[in-house]
């Protein structure tokens, strides 16, 4: 972690010059006070500068890629992190050669790891960062995929006049299913059941009929 020391007037003034020399910004930097520093008799005599140390804080795109990539190490696994802070999330991305082991069934092991990375990122964090994870690209298809599957069934409410229950998603899923239908006007969509069985059901909007559900 690169640090320096840096003497001034007051602590603030020291904070000041050490991140100019840095390039840092205060977000980036950890600050200890090692002497607070003292304006002695009539500002003058016995006077002492404030003394600091300061030292940039690892990102949170380096934590994030240190941390998988020592996962990959146990695992044995030849691929490649990338990791970049957007300003609404931090978008991480895994490629390489037999990384399914990471995504599990369903993706599941791709939450799993995802929510591990976001602990490792934002542990003593001031401000906690959200952290998307993908492994080969499976998110972006799985995504595309799911968006897919919501409009294809829509169509098959309306077709129908009867609602549809999907096969049992976890949150994730669902969530991305009710996003791709919540501007079509002429359905709803509600998620039933208890979990790990909890589904999506597509139904007409103010329809008063008895669902009729299906799974596909």
């Amino acid at each position: 972690m690169k640090s320096i020391e840096e003497t001034g007037r007051t602590v603030d003034e020291a904070v000041a010059q050490a991140l100019r020399k840095l390039g840092l910004t205060r977000e980036e930097v950890e600050v200890e006070v090692l002497e607070e520093g003292s304006r002695g008799l009539l500002g003058i005599l016995g006077a002492r500068p404030a003394r600091v140390r300061v030292s940039a804080r690892e990102m949170a795109a380096e934590r994030a890629r240190r941390f998988l990539e020592s996962v990959i190490q146990v695992l044995r696994i030849t691929a490649q992190v990338s990791a970049v802070l957007r300003e609404e999330a931090l978008e991480v991305e895994i490629d390489g050669e037999d990384v399914g082991v990471l995504i599990g069934r369903r993706g599941s092991g791709l939450e799993a790891w995802q929510y591990l990375t976001g602990l490792v990122v934002n542990k003593g964090a001031e401000k906690p960062v959200r952290v998307l994870l993908d492994v080969a690209g499976y998110r972006k298809r799985r995504i595309a995929s799911l968006e897919n599957l919501a409009r294809k069934t829509a169509e098959k409410v309306k077709a129908r006049k009867r609602s549809i229950a999907l096969e049992p998603m976890p949150a994730a899923e669902r969530r991305i299913i009710h996003l791709a239908l919540q501007n079509d006007p002429e359905v709803v969509t509600a998620s039933e059941g208890r979990e790990p069985y909890r589904r999506v059901v597509v139904s007409l909007r103010g329809s008063e009929e008895k669902r009729v559900r299906e799974r596909k």
